[in-house]
């Protein structure tokens, strides 16, 4: 969703992290929206500790990260100039830099090995970057792709000021379908897609095959993104209402619902096991959530760098990696 943006990166990581501790401790909170506006990830308090695991630069505004199993990359999406990073997830040494046409801020995996899915929001289109080589090709979308997922055949991406989502199938042109408001997250179901619609505050799941939409519920008091876990379990979070929600697909429907204060935000799922991470964006927080037959628990609570928007995560390993946009930062932690 369209915010200020945060400051630049520093020199290095000691001197962010420095610099961040002396800042004073202090945290306002943003007056209570009107109904049915997109929610935003809390503008995140200043550090009180050093961040555990290893923190480095990587360039102004990170926000979109994604790790690859196959080659061990880590992607993070940088600003001025847009650009992407590849980092090497055991050694955190940049490996890559690819220039990009626009602005970036979430990325998905289009599967294991790549390419990565980059919604470029100023340029109405979707980047697909090799993780192997230098080949990127482009889809056209429509007005400001937010978020994108690789699905049976193509790709789908979220118009979030375009009131719509592109359906891009090998083949065939590009078709546009309308039925959101303001479609932020695209979640990837298989034969079917869900769209959180972050100022309908609804999830609404469209068939890929041909573009119908299929069902809508609704979804909080500001919902933003989602994952698909490992068990298939649907999980979007609830931004505005500090809690994670979890919904079936089949029927679309809420089963159940976690309390999580401090403006939940990015999500990552372990596609090996029922675990998924995510971040508090007012409490420079990470959160492990397992779940176990319809019930959700936390099982894990880790300090971040400031502002985590977005994590990634190592399938299978309990590894995750933290894009700190405050401070144009990543951080790789282990639980």
């Amino acid at each position: 969703m369209t915010r200020p943006r945060a400051s630049r990166a520093g020199a290095g990581a000691i001197a962010v992290v420095t610099a961040l501790l002396a800042v004073a401790c202090t945290h306002r909170t943003p007056a209570t929206p009107a109904p049915h506006t997109a929610a935003e990830p809390a503008v995140a308090p200043a550090l009180r500790r050093v961040p555990a695991g290893t923190i480095v630069a990587v360039g102004a505004d990170p926000e979109g990260i994604v790790y690859d199993p196959v080659t061990g990359l880590v992607a993070v999406a940088v600003r001025s100039p847009d650009r992407l990073v590849l980092l090497d997830g055991a050694s955190m040494r940049i490996r890559r830099v690819v220039p990009l046409a626009g602005h970036a801020r979430h990325l998905q995996l289009a599967g294991p090995g790549g390419p990565v899915i980059v919604p470029e929001e100023d340029k109405n289109q979707l980047a697909l970057v090799s993780l192997t080589g230098a080949a990127t090709t482009t889809i056209t979308t429509g007005m400001s792709p937010h978020d994108a997922a690789a699905v049976p055949g193509g790709y789908v991406a979220g118009n979030e000021f375009g009131s719509s989502i592109t359906l891009a199938r090998t083949g065939q042109p590009p078709q546009t379908v309308g039925g959101v408001e303001q479609p932020g997250g695209v979640i990837d179901l298989g034969a079917d897609v869900a769209i959180v619609d972050v100022k309908g505050y609804t999830v609404t799941t469209y068939r890929v095959s041909d573009g119908t939409r299929l069902a809508s519920v609704a979804a909080g008091a500001g919902p933003t993104h989602g994952v698909r876990a490992a068990d298939g379990t649907l999980l979007v979070s609830d931004t505005r209402g500090n809690r994670v929600l979890d919904f079936g697909t089949d029927p679309l429907a809420q089963r159940g619902r976690l309390a999580l204060p401090g403006s939940p935000y990015g999500l990552a799922a372990d596609s090996r096991q029922p675990i998924v991470w995510v971040t508090l964006t007012g409490r420079n927080q990470v959160v492990g959530i397992a779940i176990a037959g319809g019930k959700l628990t936390e099982v894990a609570r880790l300090d971040t760098v400031r502002q985590p928007n977005t994590v990634a995560v190592a399938p299978g390993s309990g590894t995750i990696w933290v894009a700190g946009n405050a401070d144009g930062v990543v951080q790789k932690l282990t639980r």
